[in-house]
């Protein structure tokens, strides 16, 4: 049986980006087009699509644009 993934090893750009300099939010929004964002002090630094096929494939979008 392989072994599990952590979340860090699955998504190393977006643990890092969270634990180092920002936040991210997951879900619909009243003002933004995008399922997945992510911010830091300054600001927006990613949105994603409207919507996923999958929460994993909407992570994946958010590790790979921050």
């Amino acid at each position: 049986m392989p072994k599990s993934q952590t979340f860090s090893e699955k998504y190393p750009y977006l643990s890092r980006f969270v634990e180092e300099q920002g936040w991210i939010e997951i879900g619909e929004s009243e003002y933004i087009n995008s399922f997945v964002r992510a911010y830091d002090l300054g600001g927006t630094v990613y949105q994603g699509k409207a919507s996923y096929p999958s929460m994993e494939a909407a992570l994946k979008d958010l590790d790979l644009g921050i």
